[in-house]
């Protein structure tokens, strides 16, 4: 039940080298190209990387820029520790094997929310395959440089996009963390 692959999944920060296949990749993929957008535009792009050394790569483009001062926490969590809580970790992505880049169109209201939207399809769809994923921003701040525009150039990205979030997919290495008890007073219904 869908309910159920909800609450099994978790944002997973740590990862064995084990790559997924290129079947369950294609699933994931077509979950998120399925996933509601802003007036049916489908406004946005996916770039999939799977393999391992050139995801390792694009993470450490991810942190290259990391500014924390920016951040409102300092605290992520102790099973699937952030970079937020371990400045000595090097790649964004944890050492998934795979990522993929969503970007969307620029001066569209919609494009971040359109970007999450594809991003949770995705996520969903590797929990009920097995596979661990974490959702990771700073997609910007990762292709503002002559490298990232050149790699957007040579994957056809459009030159009115910019990457808004990754989605890293990948196998845990270790036990799947617990679920959080749910805040009180989160959820208000009106009559």
């Amino acid at each position: 039940m869908l309910m159920d692959i909800i609450k099994a999944r978790h944002s997973i920060r740590k990862y064995t080298s084990e790559q997924i296949s290129l079947e369950d990749l294609d699933k994931i993929l077509e979950a998120g190209n399925f996933a509601p957008n802003a007036g049916g535009g489908q406004r946005s792009m996916m770039v999939a990387v799977h393999n391992s050394e050139f995801a390792a790569h694009l993470g450490r483009m991810n942190l290259a820029k990391f500014n924390r001062s920016n951040l409102s926490g300092s605290y992520v969590s102790a099973e699937q520790p952030s970079v937020i809580d371990d400045p000595t970790m090097k790649n964004g992505f944890y050492g998934a094997p795979t990522v993929v880049c969503i970007f969307c169109q620029d001066n569209f209201l919609f494009k971040t929310a359109d970007a999450f939207c594809i991003a949770e399809n995705m996520i969903l769809q590797a929990t009920e395959l097995g596979i661990s994923s974490c959702i990771i921003s700073r997609g910007e701040e990762t292709f503002d440089s002559e490298e990232g525009y050149k790699l957007m150039r040579e994957w056809g990205v459009p030159e009115n996009y910019s990457c808004q979030c990754f989605v890293i997919l990948g196998y845990i290495d270790g036990p799947q963390p617990a679920s959080k008890p749910r805040r009180a007073n989160r959820v208000v219904v009106v009559h």
